[in-house]
C-alpha cells in the first residue's frame, strides 16, 4: 500500500470542541457548495463523488477521546481523498454488495493515518466511512 503526503497538517486544538469547530467548518464550505448531500470527488476514483453520510453517524458511535483523536485527521484525509492516486487495500464484505478501501496517508508532519471508502457494489455510490490514526 503507498502513502499519499498530504500538505495539510492535523487540526490544532486542545479539546474535542475546539477540533470539532474547525471541522464543522470544513465540513460546512463542502455542504455549502451543493443544495443537496455534500460530497468530494475523487481523483483515484475518476471524480467520483464520495459522500459523507456515514462518516458523522459512524464517529458520533465513539466514546469523546476517540472522536478527538479521528476528528484530529479531518481536513488532511478531506485533502487525501480528492488529490490520492494511490492504491487503496481493499476488502470485499462477502455478505453485502459492499467493498471496504482503505488508503494510507501522511500529515504534513509525517504522521501516518488511515481512511476508509466504503463502495456500495449494486448502485456504485461510495461513502466516506472514517479516517483514524496508525497505531
Amino acid at each position: 500500500m503507498f502513502t499519499y503526503q498530504t500538505k495539510t497538517k492535523k487540526l490544532s486544538g486542545t479539546s474535542y470542541g475546539e477540533v470539532r469547530k474547525k471541522a464543522m467548518n470544513l465540513y460546512n464550505q463542502i455542504a455549502g457548495k451543493t443544495k443537496r448531500r455534500p460530497y468530494i470527488r475523487s481523483r483515484y476514483f475518476d471524480k467520483q463523488k464520495i459522500f459523507f453520510d456515514y462518516f458523522w453517524p459512524h464517529l458520533f458511535q465513539k466514546n469523546p477521546k476517540e472522536r478527538f483523536r479521528r476528528l484530529k485527521f479531518f481536513a488532511a484525509a478531506l485533502e487525501a481523498i480528492q488529490e490520492s492516486g494511490n492504491h487503496p487495500t481493499s476488502i470485499e464484505n462477502p455478505n453485502k454488495n459492499e467493498v471496504l478501501h482503505r488508503f494510507a496517508a501522511l500529515t504534513k508532519d509525517k504522521e501516518l493515518f488511515y481512511l476508509q471508502i466504503k463502495e456500495n457494489k449494486r448502485k456504485g455510490r461510495k461513502y466516506f466511512m472514517s479516517c483514524f490514526p496508525a497505531e
